[in-house]
C-alpha cells in the first residue's frame, strides 16, 4: 500500500501580537492508502491542530504536508479551498447541519459545487443515506432527527463526494453511549467495506479502538504508536 498522507518534518506556531505559542514539534507520520488512525492525547495537545493541517484548513508554519501526491502546504488559499472541496470529507463533535435544511439537502450541500447535474446530485445523496441507514429519513429536518441521526447525516454528507479523506474531529464526543457505538460501528464499515482513509481524534479509548493504529500526541510531540 503506498503513503496516501505523508507529513514532513511539520512545525506549527500561532502568533498573538509578539508572543509566539509553539503548537506541533516536527511532526512525521506516513498514513497508508485505506487506512484508520486515531489521534489521542490530552486537551491542548495538538490533535486539532495536526486535523487541520492534514486537511487543509490551516496551513504549517515550517514542512510539508502532501495528500494523494499534493503537496497542500504550498497551495494558495483559493486552490486550497478548492482541494478540500474535491478530496476532503469532514465530520465534527457537534454536526454542524443546517437547522432549515433537510436531511437530503444538508447531504446534497457539498455537491451544489460541482458540475453534477441535478440527477446524478439525487443518485449520489440517496446512495450516501442509504450507507448510514437513513433512506427513511432524507425528508426530516435536524431537529426531528436524534443526535447519533444527525452525526449519521453529517457523515454522508462528508462522503457524498467520495473524498479521497475522512476527517473526524471527536465524532462520538456529544453522543450517549448506543449512538456514539453506532457511529463508530458506521466508521469502521467505510472504512472496511468502501475502503475509506479515516482521521479521527478522539480523547475516548473504546473509540480509538476502532482504529488501526492509534498515534499519541503530548504538548505538540508525537509520543508513540501502539497497534
Amino acid at each position: 500500500m503506498s503513503n496516501i498522507i505523508q507529513v514532513q518534518n511539520v512545525y506549527k506556531s500561532y502568533w498573538r501580537d509578539s508572543i509566539e505559542t509553539s503548537v506541533l514539534h516536527n511532526i512525521t507520520l506516513d498514513i497508508e492508502e485505506g487506512e484508520f488512525l486515531a489521534l489521542m492525547g490530552p486537551s491542548g495537545s495538538g490533535k486539532t491542530t495536526l486535523l487541520n493541517l492534514i486537511s487543509g484548513i490551516d496551513k504549517p508554519s515550517r514542512g510539508s504536508i502532501i495528500v494523494g501526491g499534493t503537496d497542500i502546504s504550498r497551495l494558495g488559499e483559493s486552490a486550497l479551498a478548492k482541494w478540500r472541496a474535491n478530496n476532503v470529507g469532514f465530520v465534527f463533535q457537534f454536526y454542524n447541519l443546517m437547522p432549515v435544511l433537510t436531511a437530503y439537502e444538508n447531504v446534497e450541500l457539498p455537491l451544489l459545487l460541482t458540475k453534477l447535474s441535478k440527477s446524478e446530485r439525487k443518485k449520489h445523496v440517496e446512495t450516501a443515506l442509504n450507507i448510514v441507514g437513513l433512506s427513511d429519513r432524507m425528508e426530516h429536518y435536524p431537529k426531528q432527527l436524534s443526535g447519533g441521526q444527525e452525526q449519521r447525516v453529517a457523515i454522508a454528507r462528508a462522503v457524498v463526494t467520495d473524498p479521497v479523506i475522512l476527517v473526524a474531529d471527536e465524532p462520538t464526543g456529544d453522543l450517549d453511549k448506543n449512538s456514539a457505538e453506532e457511529i463508530l460501528v458506521l466508521m469502521e464499515r467505510l472504512n472496511k467495506e468502501f475502503n475509506k482513509t479515516i482521521l479521527m481524534v478522539t480523547h475516548d479509548p473504546h473509540a480509538a479502538t476502532k482504529a488501526h493504529i492509534v498515534r499519541h500526541l503530548e504538548k505538540g510531540d508525537l509520543i508513540q504508536e501502539a497497534v
